[in-house]
């Protein structure tokens, strides 16, 4: 058994992860972290957890990770990541972060959108950035991991066909992402209190966000294509769960628009967590989050605009499965070889 220690136990990622976790035939619960959750069960943190686990919040410490866990998952905020990864680097087998502490490698652009989050000489060019569809091979054996963002991952499984399948250069990319409540954690803020976050569609970030700061840190250094510019809004909806991301791009390249949904499906043939749709297949249009909510699916839609001359894709997942707990097991279990999907079969929850 691996064993899993989990620091952030009473946040919502926290959360998620001692779910599946718990439910994972090749994981053991070694230990749970927090500071002022100390001494509480995850029963009494996380209402749906009725588990006995045998484990209680305890106060981190650098030596009883390293002791007790093979593996530790950091579902802390980036400033509190950054600290802990310095700690136990050269410790603990594999360390998985799920902040934005390492996500972006650039320093200039780190220092733009993480200022509080200091990082040690030189560690963020050792953590892999998470996306086990794009980057499976280098997450074998990886001892860091940095997990994607919830918009960053709908944003780059999206843009990944066209750039580093097609091969297209994309002169300019506009994201809309629209993204529930969930998405800004269990922070006590006015406009998430529920009067006025009700029914509400609250552009929070209309001029910028720092998941598209990360999607272009890390297809800049990717092959063949290249993307120009890539600018994003971001709005607040009354959901509780799920995102989606509505990519726009333009390129001067030649777009065949027949040809989009078959290079999409070549894509990600074999890839099992992201399915690539079409827009009318459903009762429903889709990408909706609510036919991803409780999975690990992305879902996936290409469309191309004659008129706008754009390429439309529709990206939907769970913030909380595939934009978080979920993604950081998948990148667990590809680095200690086992099957992706181990623990993660779960199918969508509909209606929710």
């Amino acid at each position: 058994m691996i064993r899993v220690g989990i620091v952030g136990a009473s946040g919502l990622a926290g959360g998620e992860l001692i779910r599946l976790v718990s439910q994972h035939p090749e994981l053991e619960l070694a230990f749970l972290g927090g500071d002022s959750s100390a001494g509480r069960t995850p029963a009494q943190l996380h209402p749906g957890l009725r588990l006995d686990l045998g484990l209680v919040v305890e106060r981190v410490t650098a030596d009883a990770l390293a002791e007790r866990c093979d593996v530790v998952f950091l579902a802390t905020p980036a400033p509190v990541s950054a600290e802990l990864a310095a700690l136990l680097a050269d410790r603990v087998p594999c360390v998985i972060d799920l902040s934005g502490a390492f996500r972006i490698r650039d320093p200039r652009r780190h220092e733009r959108w993480y200022p509080k989050a200091t990082r040690s000489a030189g560690l963020a060019d050792r953590f892999v950035y998470g996306v086990p569809e794009l980057v499976g091979d280098q997450l074998a054996g990886a001892p860091l991991i940095s997990v994607p963002g919830c918009y960053a991952t709908a944003i780059t499984l999206g843009l990944a066909p066209l750039t580093l399948g097609l091969g297209l250069n994309l002169r300019t990319v506009v994201v809309d992402g629209k993204s529930g409540s969930s998405g800004g954690g269990l922070q006590l803020r006015v406009p998430d209190l529920h009067p006025l976050r009700n029914g509400a569609i609250a552009p929070y970030a209309p001029t910028g966000h720092r998941h598209a700061a990360e999607v272009s840190d890390f297809l800049e250094r990717g092959k063949p294509g290249t993307v120009g510019s890539l600018t994003m809004s971001a709005y607040g909806v009354s959901h509780v769960r799920g995102l989606l991301a509505s990519v726009y791009a333009f390129t001067d390249d030649q777009v065949d628009g027949r040809e989009l949904q078959r290079a999409y499906l070549r894509f990600y043939k074999g890839q099992r967590f992201v399915r690539v749709r079409r827009n009318t297949e459903t009762l429903i249009p889709v990408p909706d989050p609510q036919a991803v909510l409780g999975s690990n699916f992305c879902d996936v839609s290409v469309l191309y605009d004659d008129e706008g001359g754009r390429i439309v894709v529709l990206a939907a997942l769970d913030n909380l499965v595939k934009g978080a707990a979920g993604q950081a097991l998948q990148a667990m279990n590809k680095r200690f070889a086992l099957p992706e999907e181990t623990g993660l079969t779960m199918q969508p929850v509909m209606p929710a």
